[in-house]
Order: structure tokens, then C-alpha cells, then sequence
């Protein structure tokens, strides 16, 4: 069942362009909006009916030879993140409608979010870490073509690829980290290592891993100094960021860290690892928030903060710290997507998101204006939405903890207020100001999916006490490896936590009432802004360009000649050290007699071949290569093979034929080589040589019986209908494989006719 749920959006994608040609704009939008929306009402069936005890992997076998499985795994963890996949997902394929309109740049972008979706439940899914870390990719690559759904603007490039280059190096960390896993454990199965972490944890090679999984999960989730991706990619269209960067891509290495938090938790670096960037990313992204005046630029610098808080709250490990963490990724998902949701309405309408000329548009957008005042209550913590309840349990962690942890929770907590304030308030209770358009409230489709979604975090809140509780324990348990007893409520007194919130809430309004000073806030870097991570990043991008450049201007020069010899010598250098030093010929043995015409076919070959290397006309050269080959076909026929001699001379004549015509056009046969050149050439040329023979020599040693020989033997008769087993291997065997290389000839041909004889009007 989960496989399926897993492949319906990847099985959609492709009819999304037959829909489009005659559903446009909004309604294509509400058409596939049932994709997400009836997923999600059959996870929430799961989570409904979920008994922690019963749950058992869905495996397929793919390939087991290597132990990789179409495995899934529908626990409490997966279904919270399959419910806000699938549920702000739904949320935002209404919008994208009405925000895109009509024309196939909307429908591109359904068929790119349609893959991601998918691609997003494979990773929250998976019980294999090999096919989590290929859903994992696959957000790489569907988040690019998102982020640069713009691809006509220059800033919509830079950030698509800025995010594709740093979660993929992320990639290739957690790819190395999770082969590592399986050479300590044997297996790529996620719930097999949890069940028995022993083996890992006792490894010597612990530590690289831990460092390699982080890497991954750091990249994805932009954790300082990874952060810098996150607010550039705010150049995608709205939805795209209110889809990946607050409810989806930015939470998958949240996920990883949390799935296999059961594994390494206890362990010192990954605790401290955790806490420590975490933390950090809380710190960082919390002061960057505070001069930005784009919607977008500030839920994208205090969603930083957050992914930061959730890192550090796993870090933390204890109880309520996860159930924390838990509470706090449900409550930011859905504020926080519907704030995006809400900046794009608004800029949809008036033409702007720079706050400052912002106001005034509570009566002419209404029903934003509900969705953009809850969504930010809850973002700011005020009773009764579900972000009051996070924060209060934030708070309460946070005083069990390090000073610096709690001091660091409290001025992230007054700068969340005062963001929730700009983002979601001030742009309908500020003095009205002119906008570049007339505001107005959107239609349906920008305005349900946000008031829905908004209002899931009112009731959430509400409910806290029974809702909540239900939902929480069932996620929080997978990531504490145990059962976990939560017990959740809106209302505890007053008491120093309460205290804390009021206090924070104020503080929040306080920066806000001084919101004009921040904004002339100068540049605190100073010197060091040559240091900072997005610095770093241009610079060492501007490098692998500049090697890129020489290497390829020295390697790929255009001179056949020495692609040969950087051919020849990467073989000698990589391979030929090693052979030379481990062959053994002891057991070769050689037949010094020869019959006369053996001794002249050979003398053929060689004299040919030396005669091609000293010609001084084209002509000659090719009528020696001629005669070498010719050599070549009399060994065939002379150790019984007929059919390989009768390809050798078809292949040698053709061969001649077509160079003698070639010839004509060529231009007049030059000596380019000098004496040092001619040295080098003839060193490389007879050092391969010796190699290629010795290898040959080696092969004829030490024979290996194979299965593969064996059963091309005996299946070329009755299945190819042939006697010549390369035949019949070439033309049956691989017959597509063969067809492959034929028609990659074909198209060179086309492509060379065309460069010779379609040229341009005027020349």
C-alpha cells in the first residue's frame, strides 16, 4: 500500500500536460489538488488506526545481490511527515493555481512539485537507506527545477544551482556515510539497525560516519555554515517556497536526524553536534531576520531558526526535548506555510512584499488577512494556537539546560514575535500606504488552502489536551527509540514559563515599535564579510571554474593525438604500476617452433604497422594500416576463426576505401611533430604496447571459468541460432546494446552531414 501511495504522484506527472491542454490555471490546480488531499486522508486513516506494536516493514525485493529493497516503514514518525507532505501540499497546489495562471510555465511546475511530493514521501517512507538516499537526490534535483522555475532571470539561476551544489555535496556525505553503515552492519535495512545499534556503535569507524550522516542532514536542513542557500532560494515562485522551505525539502534532514537519532543518541559527537550547530543556526538565523523588509526574506531568515531549534531539540535527547521537537515541526509547518502562502497572496494582489509600504489591508483582503493573523499568533506563541504550546514546552527544556542554551531560546523566541508581527500583522493593521497595484482579495484558490491551514493550527491548539497529545506520542516515539508518555495541555497556570512567553511577546512588539531603526541596521561583518559562507561558497565555485577551465583547455585541446596519449597514459598509470607488480607468468609457457606462414603473417603486421608511423604521405599510411589488418584477418583464418577474418577484411577494405576518399579533401600532408615529440609519442606508444601484450599473457595463464562463458556457450546454438558465439552474443545477446552503438553512428553521421553540408545563406 505505501509503495503505491509513494508512486501515484510520480504516475500523475506524466498526464499532468494531456490535463493542462484543457483545464488551465486555477481550474488545473484544484484538479490535481485531490492528488495530495486524497493521500492525506489515507494517512491520516493509518495514523488514526496505528498500533505501534503490529507495525512491520513493506519490503519488495530489487536488488538483492546488493541489499537494496523497496522497503517502507508507516510508523508515527512517517505518517506526521506524510500528513504535512501531503496536507500543505494540498494547501499549495490550490494556490499555485490562481497564483501562476494559466499556460504551460503552470504546468511545468505541476509536473516538477509532482515529483518532489513523491520524491519527499520516498524519504519519510523508506526503511532502506540506499533507496531513502535516492529519493534524497531526487529533492536535489526536482528542488533545482523549482527554485529555478524562473529560469529566465539571472538571480533564479544562481540560487537554483547554489541549492543544487550544496545538498549535493550533502549527497554525496550521506551517501558515503550510509555505505559505510552497511560495511559495519551488513545491511542497509533502517529498522534492523535500530533494533541492534550494537554492532555501529562499537565500530571504529563510528565517527566518520556520524560526521558523514550529519553532513548530509546539515546540507539539506541549512545548518550554519550551510545556511546561506535557504534565503537565496527565496527567488522561487511563492508556493514553491511555501512548499520546500517550510514544510518539506528544508525538514528532510530534520527527518534523517530524528530517524536515526535511536542509533547514535547518547554518543558525545552526535549529541554535541547536534546542539551545538543547532543552536547556532537558532542564534544566526534569528539576528539575520531582523533588518529584512521582504515577507519572504523574513519567514525565510526565521524558518533558519527554527530548523535550527528542531536540530538542537533532538540534540538535547531528552523526552521532552523530542516531544518538543515534535510539537514545534507540526506547529512551524503549518504557520509557516501558511505565511508564505499569505506573502504571495499579497504580493499577487498589490504588486509588493517590501513590508515598509505595506497596510491597511485587513477589509480589502479579509479572508488573507484571518489566515495571516492566526498563522502568525501561532508563529509568535499567543494562546490558544499550537505555537503556544510549543513554546511553552520550549521554554521548559530550555530551562533544564545549558545557560546558553536558554539564553539563546529567549532572544530567539522575542525575534520570532517580532517577525510574526511584520509578516503576518502589520500588513493589515499599518496605516494603508500605495501600492504598486490596487489591493484585492484573491479567489478561491489563493484564499482556502491558507485559511484552512491556518485554522488546523487553532484547532490543534485547542485540542491540545487530547488531539495533539495522540498525534505527538505516536511521532515522538520512533525518535526516542522507546515509548514515550506525552501529556500535553493549552493551559498550565501561571507559572515562570508563562512568564517567560508574556515576556518574550513583549520584547517582540518593543523591536517592533523601533522597526524603522533596524531596517538602517548596517552591515556587521565588516572585514569579515570576505569569511561568511555565501563569500566562501562564490570564491571556491570561481576556482573549480577556473581549474575546470585549464584542465579542460590542456586535457580536451582538439588534437586527437593527445587524447591518445592522456588515454594511454591514465591506463599505464592507474593500472600498469599494480599489474606489473603483482604478474606472474611462472606458468606461461611458450612454443618456440613456427611454421613459415605464422612467421609471415607476423612479419606482415609489424612491417605494416611500421610503415604507417614513417610514411611520408597519407596515402601510404593508409594503404600500411590496410595491410596490418589484412595481417590480422590471415591469424584469424589461421587459428580457426572464419567469420571474425571475413568482419576484419570487410572492415579493413571499407576502412581503406573511405580514407583514400577522404584523402582528397584533406588538407596537404605536414610533418607537426618535432624530434622531443616524435620521443615521446614512440615511449608512450611501445611502453602500452608491452602492456596490452602482457596482459593478454596474463589472461591466457590464468584462465577463469566463468558461469557467463559457459552459459553464452551453451545458449548460443539453441538460443541464438548460431555457431559463432561472438555473433551471436553481438546481433542476440545484446542485441539493443548493439543497436545503441549503431544508431549513436547514425546520429554522428547526420550531425557531420549537416556541419558539412548545411551552411548558411552567405556562407
Amino acid at each position: 500500500m505505501t509503495l503505491f501511495q509513494i508512486l501515484i504522484p510520480f504516475l500523475v506527472a506524466p498526464f499532468v500536460p494531456l490535463i493542462g491542454k484543457k483545464r488551465e490555471g486555477r481550474e488545473l490546480g484544484i484538479i490535481l489538488a485531490f492528488i495530495p488531499f486524497l493521500l492525506f486522508i489515507s494517512f491520516l486513516f493509518e495514523f488514526i488506526n496505528l498500533k505501534p506494536a503490529t507495525i512491520t516493514p513493506e519490503i519488495y525485493q530489487w536488488i538483492p545481490s546488493i541489499g537494496v529493497d523497496l522497503a517502507f516503514r508507516s510508523d508515527g514518525l512517517s505518517l506526521l511527515f506524510g500528513l504535512i507532505i501531503t496536507g500543505i501540499g494540498t494547501a499549495v497546489f490550490l494556490f499555485a493555481g490562481g497564483y501562476l495562471g494559466k499556460g504551460m510555465e503552470t504546468v511545468k511546475f505541476y509536473i516538477y512539485i509532482l515529483i518532489f511530493m513523491g520524491a519527499m514521501l520516498g524519504i519519510v517512507f523508506s526503511d532502506n537507506l540506499l533507496l531513502l538516499f535516492i529519493f534524497w537526490e531526487l529533492t536535489s534535483f526536482s528542488s533545482f527545477l523549482l527554485i529555478g522555475f524562473k529560469h529566465k532571470y539571472l538571480a533564479s539561476r544562481y540560487a537554483a544551482l547554489q541549492a543544487l551544489l550544496v545538498t549535493g555535496i550533502g549527497g554525496l556525505s550521506l551517501l558515503a556515510g550510509v555505505i559505510l553503515i552497511n560495511s559495519v552492519t551488513g545491511t542497509f535495512s533502517i529498522s534492523a539497525i535500530i533494533s541492534d545499534p550494537s554492532m555501529l556503535r562499537e565500530s571504529s569507524l563510528l565517527v566518520p560516519i556520524i560526521i558523514l550522516i550529519l553532513g548530509g542532514a546539515f546540507t539539506k536542513s541549512a545548518q550554519v555554515p550551510f545556511h546561506f542557500w535557504l534565503p537565496n532560494a527565496m527567488e522561487a515562485p511563492t508556493p514553491v517556497s511555501a512548499y520546500l522551505h517550510s514544510a518539506t525539502m528544508v525538514k528532510a534532514g530534520v527527518f534523517l536526524v530524528a530517524r536515526l537519532n535511536p542509533v547514535f543518541t547518547g554518543i558525545g559527537l552526535w549529541n554535541d553536534s547536534l546542539m551545538i550547530f543547532g543552536g547556532a543556526t537558532m542564534v544566526v538565523g534569528a539576528f539575520l531576520a531582523l533588518k529584512q523588509t521582504d515577507l519572504k526574506k523574513i519567514l525565510a531568515y526565521t524558518t533558519l531558526s527554527v530548523l535550527g531549534t528542531l536540530i538542537m531539540l533532538t540534540g538535547y535527547g531528552s523526552e521532552i526535548a523530542l516531544t518538543t521537537m515534535i510539537v514545534y515541526l507540526t506547529a512551524h509547518a503549518l504557520y509557516k506555510g501558511t505565511l508564505f502562502l499569505t506573502a504571495g497572496a499579497i504580493d499577487h494582489s498589490t504588486g509588493t512584499r517590501d513590508v515598509r509600504i505595506l497596510g491597511g489591508l485587513l477589509k480589502k483582503m479579509p479572508f488573507t488577512a484571518y489566515a495571516g493573523i492566526v498563522a502568525a499568533f501561532s508563529m509568535a506563541g499567543i494562546i490558544p494556537m499550537v505555537g503556544f504550546v510549543g513554546k511553552e514546552l520550549l521554554y521548559e527544556t530550555a530551562m533544564s539546560g545549558e545557560p546558553a542554551l536558554f539564553f539563546g531560546v529567549l532572544f530567539a523566541g522575542v525575534i520570532m514575535v517580532y517577525s510574526a508581527i511584520q509578516a503576518g500583522i502589520h500588513p493589515y493593521f499599518a496605516p494603508e500606504k500605495e501600492t504598486p497595484l490596487s489591493p484585492h482579495e484573491g479567489d478561491f484558490t489563493l484564499t482556502a488552502g491558507t485559511v484552512t491551514a491556518a485554522t488546523m493550527g487553532l484547532i490543534l491548539g485547542i485540542l491540545a489536551s487530547n488531539l495533539l497529545t495522540g498525534m505527538v506520542s505516536l511521532a515522538v516515539s520512533p525518535v526516542a527509540g522507546k515509548t514515550v508518555d506525552v501529556s500535553l495541555g493549552l493551559w498550565h497556570g501561571f507559572n515562570i514559563i508563562l512568564l517567560l512567553s508574556l515576556g518574550t511577546i513583549i520584547a517582540g512588539y518593543g523591536l517592533y515599535t523601533v522597526r524603522e531603526k533596524l531596517y538602517l541596521l548596517p552591515q556587521v561583518y565588516g572585514p569579515l564579510e570576505y569569511l561568511m559562507p555565501s563569500k566562501l561558497y562564490d570564491k571556491a565555485l570561481n576556482l573549480l571554474m577556473f581549474t575546470a577551465r585549464g584542465q579542460t583547455s590542456f586535457f580536451q585541446n582538439g588534437y586527437l593525438r593527445n587524447y591518445i596519449i592522456t588515454i594511454f597514459a591514465t591506463a599505464l598509470l592507474l593500472v600498469g604500476g599494480y599489474f606489473f607488480y603483482h604478474l606472474d607468468l611462472t606458468e606461461l609457457v611458450i612454443d618456440p617452433s613456427m611454421e613459415m606462414y605464422e612467421a609471415i603473417a607476423g612479419v606482415v603486421i609489424i612491417a605494416g604497422a611500421i610503415i604507417a608511423t614513417v610514411a611520408k604521405s597519407r596515402l601510404y599510411a593508409v594503404m600500411a594500416l590496410g595491410i596490418t589488418g589484412l595481417g590480422v584477418a590471415l591469424v584469424f583464418i589461421l587459428y580457426g576463426a572464419p567469420d571474425l577474418a571475413l568482419t576484419q577484411l570487410s572492415i579493413e577494405t571499407l576502412s581503406v576505401i573511405l580514407f583514400v576518399l577522404a584523402i582528397y579533401k584533406l588538407p596537404k600532408f605536414l610533418k607537426l611533430s618535432n624530434r622531443n615529440s616524435k620521443i615521446r609519442d614512440l615511449i608512450i606508444a611501445s611502453t602500452m604496447g608491452v602492456f596490452i601484450t602482457f596482459v593478454i599473457l596474463a589472461v591466457y595463464v590464468h584462465e577463469h571459468s566463468t558461469e557467463l562463458k559457459n552459459f553464452f556457450a551453451a545458449e548460443s546454438l539453441p538460443g541464438g541460432k548460431g555457431r559463432n558465439i561472438v555473433n551471436v552474443i553481438l546481433v542476440d545477446f545484446r542485441a539493443i546494446d548493439t543497436m545503441g552503438e549503431i544508431m549513436v553512428l547514425g546520429i554522428a553521421a547526420i550531425g557531420i552531414f549537416g556541419l558539412v553540408k548545411l551552411v548558411r545563406k552567405g556562407g
